[in-house]
């Protein structure tokens, strides 16, 4: 019968821990959303420009372009938006983004429609800015 000893035990578990999976690395979500620029461009119809640093995608920057479009609504008195389109780009870790959408008193037709209340909450519960 073998003995093991202390030694031998530590080399043996020692080259195992060679197998051992890596840890994944954390990475924490920090934007740097650095504005809106808001353009009517025909009574119900607003343009929105915005730009931001630290994205981990499109849909970041889609998100920005939303709560813009929420607030302004909701400052123009409006209750209701809908997307139109969402133009996104980016150069350098700088993304842009480049938001249609339409404001409404009551909720519009079409299949993007937002409650600009309820996305605004969203919005200030996820810190992201508004206009």
């Amino acid at each position: 019968m073998a003995v093991i000893t202390p030694v031998a035990l530590v080399v043996m578990l020692g080259g195992l821990s060679g197998c051992d999976a890596a840890e994944p690395e954390v990475t924490r979500f920090a934007p740097e959303y650095q504005g809106v620029e808001t353009t009517l461009l025909d009574g119900d119809l607003v343009k929105f420009d915005v730009t931001m640093r630290g994205a981990r995608a499109a849909t970041d920057v889609e998100d920005y372009a939303e709560c813009a479009a929420a607030q302004y609504a909701l400052i123009r008195g409006y209750g209701f938006a809908r997307h139109l389109r969402t133009n996104v780009d980016e150069e350098a870790g700088l993304w842009r983004g480049d938001a249609v959408y339409t404001i409404s008193p009551a909720l519009p037709r079409g299949v993007r429609t937002i409650d600009a209340e309820v996305v605004t909450a969203s919005c200030v519960e996820n810190g992201i800015p508004m206009v």
